[in-house]
Formats: C-alpha cells, structure tokens, sequence
C-alpha cells in the first residue's frame, strides 16, 4: 500500500508486500518485512542506539545497533557483538614450548611449534605464512605461552615435552622431547611435537629405541636418528635434526622480523655421543648437548621454544627446553592492550613471554 503522510501502529505489524511512505511510520512494536527494503532519497537511516547494558538479551546473528558506551556501530556475529565501523589486521607469531633433552648418549629436544601470520615470512616445517586474523574494538583473545620440557629422571619417557603455545584459536604444539640411550634400563624413542625430538644412541642390541620424533605438519621439523652410541639432534622449525652418524646439530629455527629485528626462533636441541665433543643446538635457541659423564649440557633459550641438548654419558640427564612467546603487530598506533608494547616501522606490536589477555 502507498502512504502520503504518517502512519503509527502500537503494537507492531507485518506486511507482506510492498510499503511506499512519503512521510514517517512510527511503530512502538515490531515491523517484520517479508520482501527486500529499498530506501530513496537525500535522507538517512537510523539504528537503534544504547549503551553496552541495553544490548538485546537474546540476540541472533545479523542485528546491528549503535552502542554509545564505545561510540561505535555493532554487529552480532557469530555469537559475539562485533565492532564494524573500525575492522582491522593483526598479524601473529606463536611458538610453543621446546622438549627436553634425553637422558644418557641422548636426542636433543624439539623445538616448539612455529606457527606465524607476517606476512613475505614462513611458518615453521616450510609453510607459507597463515592467514593474518582480522578484529575489531572489543574482542579479546586469550594468550598461553607455554613453558619448556623438564629434563628428570632415568627411564621410560621421564622427560617432557615442550607446552602448548596460543593466541586465540591460533595453537602450536610442544617440541618433543629427545630420545635416552637405548638400553635396558632406558627405552624411550625421540617424541613427537611441534618438532620432533632426536632418536637416543645406544647399542645394537636395543636399537628400536633410537627412533625419531616426528614434527607437525606447518610448524616443525622432524629430528634426527640416532645411531650406535650417537644420539641425534632435535628437530627445528626450519630444518630436520642431524642424525648420530653425522654432526648431531639440532635443527635450525626460522627467523622473524615481527618485533622489528629480525631473530631466530625455535631452533632444536644438540644430541650427544658420550665424549668429550659437543653438538651445538640449532639456531634459534637449541641447547648444546652434554659431554662426558655428568655434563647436561645445556637448556633452549627462554622464550625462543629452542630444543634442550642431549645428556652426556653415564646417568647424565639431559637439559630442559627453552619456553615459548607469542607475538602480535597491527599497523598505526597503539588501539590494544597486552603484554610488552612497543613500535617499529609504523607497527605497535604487543610481546607476551608470559600468559595474559589481548584485547583489542
């Protein structure tokens, strides 16, 4: 129907064709429309306005108002209120926890998983970087960093792997921690994670044991095997682990230019023969591997996810992987807050070493 002037109606109305105004409807109820609305004209159109206490109870996907306590438009999505009139890009790089070092001629540890956002950068285990994650005002994302691997202990698996790292929905996986020597008394393999951890040394006899830990698919490498008395190096997100048959170096990290200086991350941990010659842990902060008897070598670098370096010989146990960091960067000034804020290069970028809350 066609309407010249104002039409008021208390208790809402449904209208099932089409409705032609030149003047005002007013109506205290709902109005449901059961065609497309198409609006002429100079003038404009108006939400419906309050504060973030007067939200509707229960709201359903497609709503919009606008909020006065943000000064900002909203939109319901996905079962959360979103801010649309100011969307924009975050870029991150979350790596998780490395693995401990093997007891005992043992694998490095793993570094932990590598998963990254910057763009023209890779992801661990040679992937191409994600994809960034746009936000709005408002939303808040949860952020773990996840601690390294404990070395402790002779045995079946008595060291650990790396924790899980995350930003949000975005998660990268422990290292796995490095394999002990292959006798009787010590049966566990290199263990699998964001990188796998180094397969132990060992004699013939058990040499099941020397078996490497594998990596995840998009965020680390696979370490290396062990062989005769040699363990191998842990797994890097940039590069395998070196086997026991050759120089037993952990494998190397991937650098990021995310923070402004561009650093390597989440290298593996060295594996170790039982003598007087180390094995350097990969770039990016792998721990070198224990010597001789009583020599642990040393931890992954703190909140780099490097990969603990093998123990040396006798009932050596091996070292501890390093913890992880998550890292975020938006482009202009800061709009967030968490964790250690920065810029560079026209980027505030917001640094956790340890567990909090971004929001943005």
């Amino acid at each position: 129907f066609s309407v010249a002037d104002t039409v008021s109606k208390a208790d809402g109305g449904t209208f099932d064709g089409a409705v032609t105004m030149a003047g005002t409807l007013g109506v205290t109820g709902a109005v449901t429309m059961a065609s497309n609305v198409t609006m002429t004209g100079t003038g404009s159109f108006s939400l419906p306005k309050g504060t973030t206490a007067q939200r509707p109870g229960t709201p359903v996907d497609g709503m919009m108002r606008q909020n006065t306590t943000l000064n900002e438009f909203e939109v319901y999505q996905n079962g959360v209120w979103a801010q649309t009139s100011s969307s924009y890009e975050i870029q991150y790089l979350v790596i998780a926890g490395g693995g401990a070092g093997g007891n005992n001629h043992a694998g490095g540890g793993g570094a932990g998983g590598y998963r990254s956002s910057v763009f023209g950068e890779s992801s661990g285990g040679g992937a191409i970087a994600e994809a960034s994650i746009k936000t709005f005002p408002g939303i808040a994302f949860s952020v773990v960093v996840g601690a390294g691997g404990t070395a402790s202990g002779q045995g079946t698996n008595n060291n650990t792997n790396g924790a899980n790292s995350s930003f949000g929905t975005i998660v990268s996986i422990g290292g796995g921690a490095g394999g002990n020597r292959n006798d009787s008394a010590e049966t566990s393999p290199g263990q699998s994670g964001g990188s796998g951890g180094g397969g132990g040394g060992g004699s013939d006899t058990y040499a099941g044991n020397r078996v490497l830990g594998s990596g995840t698919t998009g965020q680390g490498f696979a370490g290396g095997t062990g062989i005769n008395v040699e363990g191998a190096g842990g797994g890097g997100a940039g590069a395998v682990g070196q086997s026991g048959s050759g120089t037993r170096v952990g494998g190397t990290g991937v650098s990021s230019s995310i923070n402004g200086t561009a650093t390597a991350r989440a290298g593996g941990g060295g594996g170790s023969d039982g003598s007087a010659s180390a094995a350097s842990g990969g770039s990016g902060g792998g721990g070198t591997s224990g010597t001789t008897a009583g020599n642990s070598g040393t931890a992954g670098s703190t909140n780099t996810g490097g990969g603990g370096g093998g123990g040396g010989a006798g009932n050596t146990v091996g070292s501890n992987g390093g913890s992880g960091i998550v890292i975020v960067r938006y482009e202009g000034q800061q709009r967030n807050t968490g964790g250690t804020i920065t810029s560079s290069s026209g980027y505030t970028i917001h640094t956790f070493t340890s567990s909090g809350t971004f929001t943005a």
